[in-house]
C-alpha cells in the first residue's frame, strides 16, 4: 500500500473519518485541520485558514459544493468557495452535543444533526443556516441508542441494547413501533442493513417489509478481534475496525442472504485504523491512528483479494518455470515454489542469510537458487541443498542435463547429473546463450562476443552494449535485453532492429525477457513491465504499472503460464490474466477539476459566472486531476485557444498565464496519469480579456477621428494658407496683370489716336476740308467708343464688329478707296458672346498699314470673319497684300499695335485663365498674296 504522512502533506499525527465529495476529491479529518486531497497535493484548512477549533472528526460534502465540518464538541463551521465560515450556533446546541460529536443524516444539501443518546431535538442545517424540530419523546429512566434518522419519514429510530428492542418513533405523528433486534452496541448501518456487535459476535440485521427486522447472517469473532467500529462501503460489504490493530474485510455483499459471513481478510493488523472508504472508483481508503493514511488502488486491492496464491509480498528478485510449476527467489537466501494448482511452498535456504537471489532455475524436483556469493541447488523432494560457491550473474539452461553459470571468474557449465561444474573459459560474463550446438553468444560487461566451443574463438559480434539477458524469438532472430539500450533484435549477422523508450517500450534498462509466441514477448524493468507485439515494419507496446494492479514497479522478471503472467515485484507476486490485462482502458474516465481561477489577487470559484480579466493581469488556473492510482504521477496537457493552438505539457497543478491580449480565450486541458494515459475528455473554461480603454474599439475609433480630425485641420490649414497665399499671389498678379493691361490700353489709346491725327494733317494738308470735315466726325465716335471700350475688359462681337467698321470706313476714308473691306459673321457665332475688348483692331490697322498701304498693282481687300468650331470662336483677318515673307517690319517687331496684342493675349491667358491662340500665316496658293491671322478664342457668356 501507499502510505501518505507528513512527508507528503498530511501533516498530523491522529486521523479521523475519511469522505468523498462529489468531485472525488479525499476530505480527511485529524488533530490538526481539515486536509483536501487530489492525489497529489493535501491541501490544510486549519487556524490559519478560520478555524475556531482544529480537532476535525469528520465533515459532510454537500452537492452545492459547501463542506459542513464537525470539529469534536461544538465550533462548527462549513467551508464554501475556500473559505472557513464558522456557524455561530455553539450556544444554541451545546446542551445537546457536549459530550459527543452528533449523528449526521444528509438529504441533498440538507443536514439532519443529532445526539448518539436519548436525543431531544434535530436541528436542520441548510445553506448557512440551522433550524430545530424538538423531539417530543418521554424517554423515562431508558437510554436508547440513536441508530438513525429517516428525513422522508421522519421516524428515528432508537436502540436499548439491554431490551432487545429497537422502537421506531415518527416525530411529527408521535406513532411508535417496536422491533425485535439483538442485545449489544450498533457497529454501523446503511440503508436497511443494521450490524450490531453482541459480545463477540457480529450480526447483520435487515428491516423487511411491511415493517420488521430480522437477523440475516453473522460472524464469531476471535478474542483477539475487538471491534470498535465499522463501515458498510458502497458495494454493501462489510469492513471491522479492531482496536487492536488492522480492519477485518469481508469479500461478500451482505445483500446476498447467507446464514454466516465468511472468513474476512485481515488488513495492516500492525495499524490501528480509525476509518475505511471506498471511493467511487472503488479504490480503498485506511485512515491510522497515528500513521497516516494509507491507500490500495481498485486494480491491486482486487488481485490482492482475489490472489489465488497468499503469502507473496516478498521482494522477489528472480522468477522462474518449469511444467506449470513457478520458482521465486527472494532478496534473501530465501525463495518459494509455486505448484500447478496454486499452492506455495516457501523455501528457506540459509536462515538468517541477507544474500539475495540473482537468478533462479527449475526443473522438476530441482531448484537452484543464483545468489550473489554461491549458488544452492536445492532438492525440493528431499529438502536438501548443495553450494556452490562463486560469484554468480546468471544461469542460462544449455542442455537437457545441463546449465550455464555466468560468474565473474568466467563461464561454468553445470551437469544435473554429476552436479559438477566445469570452467567453459576464465573471462568474467554476464550472459550466454547457445545459438547452435558449437557456438555461444557471451557477453561482457560492454560488448557481444560470439564464441566457438570447439575451437575457443571468441569474436566481438555487437560492440557497446550490456545485455542482461538473451533469447530467442524465432529459429533465426533473438531478443536481447540490454542495461541502457532498450531491447535489441538481431540474428547471427547483426542487428535488425532497435526498441526502445521512444518507441513505447517503458524503460531503457530492461532487466530480463520472456517469450510469449514467436511475435510477442514481454519486458522487465524498474518501471513496470512491457508487452511488445512486433508487426512486419512496426511494433505494438502495451505498458502495466502499479495503476494497472502490480504490486510494484521494480520488477524483476516473469513468468506465464498458459494466459496467465506471473509478475515478480520488489512488493510480492502479481498474477493476471492476460486477456484481462490487454483489455486495460485507453483513456481514464475522469476529467480535470478546475478548482478556480485567479486573477491578479482575486480567487474565482464560481466558474459558471462569466470571468474577466484585462491584459495586464495575471491568469492563474488551479488544476487537480484526482486519478489517485497514479500516486501523484500526473501531468496537465493544454492549450489556450485563441492564443495559441500547439499543446503545453506541464507538471505543476497551476498554469499562469501573463499579459494576454485582449480577446475571447477557451482554456482547454486533458489530465496525464502515470504511464501516459489521458483523460478521456477535456475540461473547458472559457474567458474574456477585456481590452483597457484605450485599447477598445470606441477608443480607437474616437482616436482616429481625432487624429484624422487634427491631421484634416492640419491639411485643411495648411491647404487655406496655401490658398490664401496663392489667391494673394494671383490677387497680385492680377493687379500687376490689371496694371499691364491698363499700361497696354494705355499704350494703344495714344498710338491710334497719334495714326488718327497723322491722317487728319496728311488732309488738311492736301486742303480737302470736306473730307477733313467727315473724317472728324468719324474720327469722334472712333475716339468715343475707343475711351469707351477701353474701360471695358471684355466686348460683345456686335459691337466689336460696329466698332471694326468705323475704323475701317476712317482709313478706308484716309486712303481715298485704296482698298474695299467684309465683315462675315456665321449663323454659329453668338453676337452677344463677349471677346477681350480692341483686341482685332491692332491686326486689321497692321493689314492696312504693311499689307496693302503699298500695292499699287491691284486695289487692296480686307475680309475679317467670325466663325464657331465648336470648340473655340475663331476669328480671321485677311489682307491680299505684299504677304508675310515680305514683311520685314514684323520680323523686326517694329509692329507697336501688334507688339501690344501679344502682350494683351499674354496678360489674358495670365488673368483670366483662358486661351487665347494667335496663328500668322501666309497664303497657301502660288497664285495669292496676302496674310492671314488667326485669333482662337473660347468666348464668354455664351
Amino acid at each position: 500500500m501507499v502510505n501518505y504522512s507528513d512527508e507528503e502533506g498530511l501533516n498530523c499525527s491522529y486521523t479521523y473519518h475519511l469522505r468523498q465529495d462529489k468531485n472525488g476529491f479525499i476530505w480527511i479529518g485529524s488533530d490538526n485541520g481539515l486536509f483536501r486531497f487530489d492525489g497529489k497535493e493535501f491541501k490544510q484548512y486549519g487556524k490559519k485558514e478560520g478555524l475556531k477549533n482544529i480537532d476535525i472528526i469528520s465533515c459532510e460534502p454537500l452537492p452545492n459544493g459547501e463542506v459542513f465540518i464537525l470539529p469534536f464538541l461544538n465550533d462548527f463551521a462549513y467551508l464554501k468557495n475556500g473559505r472557513v465560515i464558522n456557524l455561530n450556533i455553539n450556544e444554541y446546541v451545546k446542551n445537546q452535543f457536549s459530550s459527543s460529536i452528533p449523528k449526521v443524516t444528509r438529504d441533498g444539501n440538507r443536514l439532519y444533526l443529532y445526539g448518539n443518546l436519548n436525543p431531544q431535538n434535530i436541528f436542520i442545517y441548510e445553506n448557512g443556516k440551522v433550524k430545530k424540530i424538538p423531539i417530543p419523546l418521554e424517554y423515562g429512566k431508558r437510554y436508547f441508542a440513536t441508530l438513525r434518522f429517516e428525513p422522508h419519514t421522519y421516524n428515528l429510530y432508537l436502540h436499548d441494547p439491554h431490551q432487545e428492542d429497537i422502537l421506531v418513533y415518527n416525530i411529527i405523528t408521535g406513532k411508535k413501533q417496536h422491533l425485535k433486534a439483538g442485545t449489544g452496541s450498533m457497529i454501523c448501518e446503511k440503508d436497511d442493513l443494521f450490524v450490531f456487535l453482541n459480545k463477540n459476535t457480529i450480526e447483520v440485521y435487515q428491516l423487511s417489509a411491511p415493517s420488521g427486522i430480522k437477523k440475516i447472517s453473522s460472524y464469531d469473532c476471535s478474542p483477539q478481534e475487538n471491534v470498535f467500529y465499522g463501515l458498510i462501503d458502497k458495494n454493501n460489504k462489510l469492513w471491522l475496525n479492531i482496536s487492536n490493530g488492522g480492519v477485518l474485510y469481508f469479500n461478500q455483499s451482505l445483500t446476498v442472504k447467507k446464514r454466516n459471513l465468511g472468513t474476512p481478510i485481515k488488513i495492516l493488523e500492525r495499524y490501528v485504523i480509525n476509518n475505511v472508504l471506498v471511493d467511487k472508483d472503488d479504490n480503498v481508503w485506511f485512515n491510522s491512528r497515528n500513521n497516516g493514511v494509507f491507500f490500495i488502488s481498485k486494480s491491486l486491492f482486487a488481485n490482492h483479494i482475489n490472489l489465488p496464491v497468499k503469502s507473496n509480498s516478498d521482494y522477489i528478485k528472480a522468477i522462474a518455470k518449469d511444467n506449470g510449476n513457478i520458482i521465486l527467489g527472494y532478496n534473501q537466501s530465501a525463495g518459494a515454489l509455486i505448484s500447478k494448482d496454486n499452492r506455495i511452498k516457501n523455501i528457506i535456504l540459509d536462515k538468517g542469510d541477507k544474500d539475495e537471489n540473482i537468478s533462479v532455475y527449475l526443473k522438476g524436483n530441482i531448484s537452484i537458487f543464483g545468489l550473489s556469493g554461491k549458488v544452492i541447488v536445492h532438492d525440493i523432494a528431499n529438502n536438501t541443498s548443495n553450494k556452490i560457491y562463486c560469484s554468480l550473474k546468471n544461469i542460462v539452461p544449455y542442455t537437457q542435463d545441463s546449465l550455464f553459470f555466468c560468474t565473474s571468474g568466467g563461464l561454468l557449465t553445470y551437469s544435473l547429473k554429476s552436479k559438477k561444474t566445469t570452467t567453459l573459459f576464465p573471462e568474467r560474463v554476464y550472459t550466454v546463450f547457445p545459438y547452435d550446438k558449437d557456438n555461444l553468444f557471451t557477453g561482457s560487461f560492454s560488448d557481444l562476443y560470439k564464441y566457438n566451443i570447439r575451437t575457443r574463438k571468441k569474436t566481438l559480434f555487437l560492440k557497446g552494449y550490456y545485455f542482461t539477458d538473451i533469447k530467442k524469438l524465432d529459429d533465426h532472430t533473438y531478443l536481447g535485453a540490454t542495461n541502457l539500450n532498450g531491447i535489441i533484435l538481431f540474428n547471427t549477422q547483426g542487428i535488425i532492429r532497435k526498441i526502445g523508450k521512444n518507441d513505447g517500450l517503458i524503460n531503457d534498462q530492461v532487466k530480463k525477457i520472456e517469450v510469449e509466441n514467436k511475435n510477442t514477448f514481454w519486458a522487465s524493468t524498474n518501471s513496470g513491465i512491457s508487452r511488445v507485439e512486433l508487426t512486419a515494419k512496426n511494433q505494438h507496446i502495451s505498458n502495466f504499472t502499479q495503476t494497472d494492479g502490480l504490486p510494484s514497479d521494480a520488477v524483476a522478471g516473469c513468468a506465464i503460464k498458459n494466459d496467465t503472467i506471473f509478475i515478480g515485484t520488489s512488493k510480492g507476486l502479481g498474477i493476471f490474466s492476460i486477456k484481462k490485462l490487454l483489455t486495460q482502458e485507453k483513456f481514464i474516465h475522469k476529467k480535470v477539476v478546475i478548482n478556480s481561477v485567479s486573477i491578479e489577487n482575486n480567487e474565482h470559484y464560481d466558474l459558471q459566472k462569466s470571468l474577466t480579466a484585462y491584459p495586464h493581469n495575471t491568469v492563474i488556473f488551479n488544476l487537480s486531476f484526482l486519478d489517485y492510482p497514479s500516486l501523484g504521477k500526473i501531468s496537465y496537457k493544454y492549450k489556450l485557444e485563441g492564443l495559441n493552438n500547439s499543446w503545453q505539457i506541464n507538471n505543476s497543478s497551476k498554469v499562469i498565464f501573463n499579459s494576454i491580449p485582449p480577446g475571447k480565450y477557451t482554456f482547454r486541458v486533458y489530465g496525464l496519469g502515470y504511464n501516459g494515459k489521458q483523460s478521456y475528455a477535456s475540461s473547458d473554461l472559457t474567458f474574456h480579456i477585456k481590452p483597457l480603454f484605450w485599447q477598445t474599439w470606441w477608443f480607437r475609433l474616437i482616436l482616429a477621428i481625432v487624429i484624422i480630425g487634427t491631421l484634416l485641420m492640419i491639411i485643411s490649414s495648411y491647404l487655406h494658407k496655401k490658398k490664401n497665399k496663392k489667391m494673394e499671389k494671383m490677387e497680385y498678379e492680377k493687379k500687376i496683370a490689371e496694371l499691364e493691361l491698363q499700361a497696354i490700353k494705355a499704350q494703344i489709346n495714344p498710338h491710334f489716336i497719334y495714326n488718327c491725327l497723322n491722317s487728319i494733317q496728311f488732309l488738311l494738308y492736301k486742303k480737302d476740308y470736306r473730307e477733313t470735315e467727315n473724317y472728324l466726325d468719324i474720327f469722334a465716335k472712333m475716339i468715343r467708343k475707343t475711351l469707351y471700350y477701353s474701360e471695358k475688359t471684355f466686348m460683345p462681337i456686335k459691337d466689336e464688329v460696329e466698332y471694326l467698321t468705323l475704323y475701317l470706313d476712317m482709313e478706308k476714308l484716309r486712303v481715298k478707296d485704296l482698298f474695299d473691306y467684309k465683315i462675315i459673321i456665321s449663323e454659329q457665332v453668338d453676337q452677344n458672346w463677349t471677346i477681350p475688348s480692341l483686341l482685332i483692331q491692332p491686326f486689321v490697322e497692321n493689314a492696312i498699314k504693311h499689307g496693302i498701304s503699298g500695292l499699287k498693282d491691284r486695289k487692296g481687300e480686307i475680309l475679317i470673319s467670325f466663325d464657331y468650331t465648336n470648340v473655340s470662336l475663331c476669328i480671321t483677318i485677311e489682307d491680299n497684300g505684299i504677304g508675310i515673307s515680305n514683311q520685314e517690319s514684323l520680323k523686326k517687331d517694329n509692329s507697336f499695335g501688334v507688339k501690344l496684342s501679344h502682350k494683351r493675349i499674354e496678360t489674358f491667358k495670365q488673368l483670366f485663365d483662358t486661351n487665347i491662340f494667335l496663328e500668322i500665316n501666309a497664303f497657301p496658293e502660288n497664285n495669292r498674296q496676302g496674310t492671314q491671322i488667326k485669333l482662337y478664342i473660347q468666348p464668354y457668356e455664351k
